[in-house]
């Protein structure tokens, strides 16, 4: 008799087993919601509203964009955590959603490295060091020596505490041992209107979001914060040009499932997405709007996002900036 009741539990158990397999296995044969932890019209909203055809198209099933805002991206990134790990659920987040959030939050509803599977790191864009045209600076060297002989005065600008347009401040300062004043603002559209009006001094801010502006004469660019000068602003130096050693940054897109997702649909859904970012329609899309594609394997993305926890909580930790 036990026998036979250890020969059904076994039995039982190979089913369970079996069943997140086999429904893997024909992946995807429902809708799948991606989750965008920002309102509508964000880096991260343009990121998965980009790809969605593609995916569409490649996979044979419609795609469908949920924004899901609030708590700097916490509330659309605990509901993925919460979600069923079958791949039915996604998330386009951003640098703040899946690096700083983690070191920035004193109590966090999720937990960027232990609660997602990582897909792809879709998009980064460097951050431009700008300058109101009234002040006085126009260089990265003119800017430290006025910080320095004006200790506390030099206001930054920045969309919110932690994002990292304020973060790329707060290193920049780190840096070069100056000192200002951080100016947060309820998203990046509110700073650089108060920046074009010489109510705040500078500010780093999102390449795409300010390269008109730059052009048109109405801000000063003082530094690119990527690898090399971007081809939309060839006459900017980048901060290592300007004297600025080790910071490099970039805001940047990804995707995620749940943890627990079969390995098989975070293949195919990696595969997808990176063919589709590949797509040159969809490139120049998002190079127009000031990205650059990236486009790396789950296994990239996973390493990139440790280390980029581990950059800014090294930065946080230093300021001692913290938010409940």
């Amino acid at each position: 008799m036990n026998k036979l009741i250890n020969a059904i539990a076994a039995a039982g158990a190979a089913v369970l087993l079996a069943a997140p397999a086999a429904r893997a296995a024909g992946y995807p044969d429902k809708p799948v919601t991606m989750i965008v932890p920002f309102v509508p019209g964000g880096s991260s909203d343009i990121t998965a509203r980009a790809v969605t055809p593609g995916l569409s198209q490649r996979l044979g099933q419609t795609f469908v964009v949920e924004n899901k805002p609030g708590a700097n991206s916490a509330i659309g990134a605990q509901a993925l955590a919460r979600a069923t790990p079958d791949g039915y659920t996604m998330m386009v987040g951003s640098i703040g959603t899946f690096a700083i959030n983690e070191a920035l939050y004193k109590s966090l509803a999720y937990n960027p490295s232990k609660d997602f599977e990582y897909l792809t790191q879709a998009v980064r864009n460097p951050n431009v060091l700008v300058a109101s045209p009234a002040f006085p600076a126009s260089t990265v060297a003119e800017l430290v020596a006025y910080a320095k002989k004006n200790p506390g005065k030099v206001s930054y600008a920045s969309s919110g505490t932690g994002s990292s347009d304020h973060l790329s401040a707060v290193l920049f300062r780190q840096r070069t041992g100056s000192t200002g004043v951080d100016v947060p603002y309820r998203g990046g559209g509110a700073a650089i209107a108060d920046l074009i009006g010489g109510q705040v001094n500078v500010s780093f801010q999102n390449l795409g979001a300010v390269q008109t502006h730059i052009k048109a004469g109405k801000l000063k660019a003082l530094a690119i914060t990527g690898e090399s000068r971007a081809p939309e602003l060839p006459d900017v130096p980048t901060l290592a040009e300007a004297g600025i050693k080790d910071m490099v940054v970039y805001s940047w897109q990804g995707f995620a499932v749940p943890r627990g997702t079969p390995r098989n649909v975070v293949q195919k859904l990696s595969e997808a997405l990176r063919a589709t970012l590949g797509e040159p329609k969809v490139k120049a899309t998002l190079q127009g709007l000031g990205f650059e594609v990236v486009a790396n394997t789950p296994q990239q993305f996973a390493a990139f996002q440790q280390a980029e926890v581990k950059r800014w909580k090294d930065v946080i930790q230093k300021s001692g900036i913290q938010l409940e």
